[in-house]
Order: structure tokens, then C-alpha cells, then sequence
């Protein structure tokens, strides 16, 4: 948890950007906000005071937190901030229910939709944030380094996966920041795929996608691996993908609009033939969550700034037989990047 300085700065910064008092339902930015982790919290962010709601079962948890007067209410949230609330209020549309809406404009709030006004401040991370984030790479760099010493043909892709993420808690991870992706030959061509009962052959590509979190701050990147000599296409597949990858970092920088860095990589991979098999974006914020803004994809409209955090991962995904992809987390600065994680990209071969 950040100390109460950083909180108040936090609370500060929103409240410059308000135009009324803000209703925060999203957990993740209540808990960015003031610390507080809980299933069901709200926070009601006014010009001189800080309202935190909750129930009975967090009432001590509450307690703790510093900058924020305690609301406890009934475990129907919305029904106890009804009580407690009124007049003209911002609400995080991207959050809040219909029934939610619905009650709160029943018991006579006037309600504005609001969107983004948190992760905005959450997008450009504080050193406290990045020295966390570096903590969780390096933990990932060293599963990737052990993972690498381990046998992968013959074994199912879930026994893979499991060995993982047992290498991870060895190393420290506090836990997986999202279900590993282990996809070998055919079902490396599935972006999101998850490790399956499919024996990992020899002579094709293994897609391992994997991160973890440390003090609530995620790492995320993707290797992918050969499991012996590979067919031509494939090694060329993977020499365009590297080229992407790294001109999407070389494009990673301050100024820079997220679709902008993505097109970057996306022409190296189109150069090299494989253009209709790259359909994802090219890159994605990361911090408390795995997914946050800034996004790097073509339809962005993000600009980057230092102390973003995203990845950049161009991947070549080739339907029914193999998917390759690389991704770094970078931390955007003041003149250019710093990749955060340093795993080879180098093609490692295993057996």
C-alpha cells in the first residue's frame, strides 16, 4: 500500500480534474485511491472530504485506511450510498450497473457520466509503482531463464504450465498476474489460448505467455520458444516478428499516439508477408491490472507519456499450425523507453 502522502496526491490530482464529486464503484480505483481491497467498497470523492463505504465485513480493514471518513453500510451498497448521498454526483460509467444507476437516480441523485478521470492518473505510474513493476519482471525474467533448462517435448502443454507457475511462487511472486498461455504448434495460433492435453512435438513453436504480481503490480511477457529445427516458413515467421517487435519498441516513446506504435510493427510484419495474420494491437498498459490504458492498437487515440507502462508484443498467428509472438513490458521516459524485461528474444531452442 502507498504511504498517505501518495494518497492524498492521488486524491488531489482527481479532484482538480472534477466538475462535481465523483462516486468511484470500480475496485481497482478504489483501491489505487486509498488502499482499501475489497469486494464491495465505493468511495465518494468530494472538494473537501473523502467518503469511504463498505460493510460490516470490512469494517476493521476499513479503519486503517488514512484520508477517508468511514461510511458502514448495508451489504446492498448502492442502497446505503443512497442514504448518504445527494445532489449532482459523477459516476464511473464504464463501471456502474444499470440497477445501480437506476437506484441511485431513484433516490434523487442528479447523475453524470464520467469516464476515465482515475485511470488517466493510474496510466502514468509513480517510481513506488515502477520499482514494483521491475521487481515482478525480474521474478519473470528468472522463471523464464529456469523454464528454459526444463524438457518441453513429450510433455503435455499442462504439465508445462504447471511448472510454471510452481517457478514462479519459488521465485517469489506473490501470485500469476493471468492464466498462463502455453499454446504449441496449432493452438499457439489461438492469441488467448490456454494450455491444453496437446503433447508438445518436436521441430514447431511453443508460445509461452506469462507474468506475476508483487505488492499488487503485475509483469507480463511472451517468449516464444522452437522445439527443434524448424520448417522455413516458421523460422522466417519468427525473424519478421523479432524485426516487429523491435520497431514497435524504437516507436514506444513519449509524443508517440498509441496507433501510431502499433503501425510501426504492423508494416514489418506486412513487409514480411504475414500482415492479414497479425489481428491484435500491438500493446497494452499495465499496473495494478494486467490490462489498463494506455493501448496501443490502431484505433487508439492515447498519447504516450513518460511513466507509462505497456507492452509490446506483434505476434504472427498462422491457423491449424503454429503462432509466434514476443512481448516486452517498457516503462515510457523522458527520452525514449526501458524495456523491463530482458529475457533473450533470441530464438531458444528446447527439447
Amino acid at each position: 500500500m502507498a504511504d498517505v502522502a501518495t494518497m492524498t496526491s492521488r486524491i488531489d490530482r482527481l479532484r482538480a480534474s472534477l466538475d462535481e464529486p465523483l462516486l468511484v464503484t470500480n475496485r481497482t480505483n478504489v483501491f489505487y485511491l486509498v488502499g482499501f481491497k475489497s469486494s464491495n467498497a465505493a468511495l465518494h470523492v468530494e472538494h473537501d472530504r473523502v467518503r469511504l463505504f463498505t460493510d460490516f465485513r470490512y469494517r476493521e480493514q476499513a479503519a486503517a485506511v488514512e484520508g477517508a471518513d468511514v461510511v458502514e453500510v448495508e451489504r446492498s451498497l448502492t442502497r446505503g450510498i443512497a442514504k448518504h448521498v445527494s445532489g449532482r454526483v459523477g459516476f464511473e460509467a464504464a463501471t456502474m450497473t444499470y440497477a445501480e444507476w437506476d437506484a441511485l437516480r431513484a433516490a434523487g441523485l442528479e447523475l453524470v457520466p464520467r469516464t476515465g478521470a482515475v485511470e488517466k492518473l493510474r496510466a502514468v505510474k509513480e517510481d513506488e509503482e515502477l520499482t514494483r513493476i521491475r521487481e515482478a519482471c525480474e521474478i519473470t525474467d528468472r522463471v523464464y531463464a529456469a523454464l528454459a533448462e526444463e524438457r518441453f517435448v513429450g510433455r503435455p502443454e499442462t504439465d508445462l504450465a504447471w511448472r510454471m507457475e510452481q517457478l514462479f511462487h519459488e521465485q517469489g511472486a506473490d501470485s500469476l498476474s493471468f492464466p498462463l498461455v502455453v499454446g504449441s504448434g496449432p493452438t499457439g495460433a489461438l492469441p488467448h489460448g490456454r494450455a491444453g492435453d496437446r503433447v508438445i512435438a518436436p521441430n514447431t513453436t511453443v508460445v509461452i505467455d506469462a507474468g506475476c504480481y508483487v505488492e499488487g503490480y503485475a509483469s507480463d511477457c511472451t517468449r516464444t520458444f522452437a522445439t527443434g529445427e524448424l520448417p522455413d516458413d516458421l523460422a522466417r515467421a519468427y525473424d519478421v516478428c523479432s524485426r516487429a517487435q523491435q520497431a514497435g519498441l524504437d516507436a514506444t516513446r513519449a509524443g508517440v499516439s498509441g496507433s501510431d506504435a502499433d503501425a510501426a510493427s504492423r508494416a514489418v510484419v506486412a513487409e514480411g508477408g504475414w500482415g492479414e495474420l497479425y489481428g491484435h494491437g500491438m500493446g497494452h498498459g499495465v499496473g495494478i491490472l494486467v490490462h489498463e490504458a494506455p493501448v496501443l492498437r490502431p484505433e487508439s487515440q492515447d498519447v504516450l507519456e513518460p511513466g507509462n507502462v505497456v507492452t509490446v508484443e506483434p505476434g504472427i498467428y498462422s491457423p491449424g499450425r503454429f503462432g509466434i509472438r514476443i512481448e516486452d513490458l517498457v516503462a515510457v521516459t523522458d527520452d525514449g523507453n526501458d524495456v523491463l524485461t530482458s529475457f533473450t528474444k533470441e530464438l531458444v531452442t528446447v527439447r
